[in-house]
């Protein structure tokens, strides 16, 4: 018996007509495209130099340590941008870009406020006779007091989420936080000549503004290096450790500082160029636009650090 091909899907009895056109994709499933949050936390803590050569008259021998604290934990968002092309994906695209250029343009209004009430204590401290003699002598237990209020603000606004992000407490909180490690930040400059000081700050606003144009505008994604910049921070915690035991036990000693010193101001730069990208965003991780507090608050202890350690290297190599 010859063998009979099957009938055509038209002439089948029974079945009906296959439709005019396209079949029914179904409707898009809910969150379809959507980034998922997601996030990586980055603990650790900054390491202690051990002091800066006397400046001046009265006063003790070393001033005040650097405060140590723990590293801001990272608050990211894995985003899967809308494919380009079509009314809504552009418009999705606009309303992307918009909100992070007011999260943007939040975080560095933030960040130019605390830097220039820093930049007050410090003029105030090397400029005013009275208030840096008063500061480097009798002042000094008001240090312990600003140290203790930093570290219990700067732990609330990195630990607590609710602090952070809930207005206006956060901007109380951060004000405070700005005062004493302003405080803390002018004392140590007290300790030094007053050109040093200027010049310190007149190198760290170039390395910075140098640092943030290179993170900006580089191809290569910092955000994922996290991994790197944690071990880069333990090897400098330990080498804190190491200069302090080596100071408390044969003394100070000059080239081991400087080397610290050094070490310190590379990495603050590499954290800096990490945070500049997770503020700015378009890589991997990027911080959430609620996360304004964060994103200054990681700025502001990049530039200020990198301060105190330009300060401290050249403090010890005049």
């Amino acid at each position: 018996m010859a063998y009979q091909p099957p009938p055509q899907y038209g002439n089948a009895q029974g079945y009906p007509s296959a439709p005019a056109f396209g079949y029914d994709q179904g409707a898009p499933q809910p969150n379809y495209g959507q980034g998922q949050p997601g996030g990586f936390s980055q603990p650790g803590g900054f390491g202690q130099p051990v002091g800066y050569d006397t400046y001046g008259q009265g006063g003790p021998a070393q001033p005040p340590p650097i405060p140590v604290m723990p590293r801001p934990m990272a608050h990211t968002n894995f985003t899967d941008y809308p494919p380009e092309g079509g009314a809504a994906g552009m418009g999705a695209s606009f309303s992307d870009k918009a909100i992070r250029r007011a999260f943007i343009r939040k975080v560095y209004l933030i960040l130019t406020a605390q830097l220039f009430v820093t930049l007050g204590f410090i003029a105030l401290f090397i400029f005013v006779e009275p208030i840096k003699n008063w500061v480097r002598t009798d002042g000094l237990w008001f240090y312990i007091v600003a140290y203790v209020t930093f570290l219990v603000t700067y732990i609330a606004l990195v630990c607590c989420p609710s602090v952070r992000r809930k207005s206006p407490g956060n901007f109380i909180c951060l004000t405070i936080f700005t005062l004493a490690f302003s405080y803390l930040v002018a004392t140590i400059s007290s300790f030094h000549n007053t050109n040093i000081v200027l010049l310190a700050v007149g190198i760290t606003a170039a390395v910075c503004v140098s640092i943030s144009i290179f993170a900006i505008q580089t191809k290569i994604d910092f955000t994922m290096c996290s991994g790197c910049l944690f071990v880069l921070l333990m090897v400098l915690i330990f080498c804190g450790f190491a200069c302090s035991i080596t100071f408390y036990v044969w003394g100070y000693n000059r080239i081991m500082d400087c080397v610290y010193a050094g070490l310190g101001a590379l990495v603050f730069a590499l954290f800096l160029v990490y945070d500049t990208q997770m503020i700015v965003g378009g890589k991997k991780h990027e911080l959430s636009p609620e996360e304004y507090i964060s994103g200054a608050l990681q700025l502001y202890m990049d530039v200020v650090m990198i301060f105190l350690m330009l300060l401290s290297l050249m403090g010890k190599s005049n």
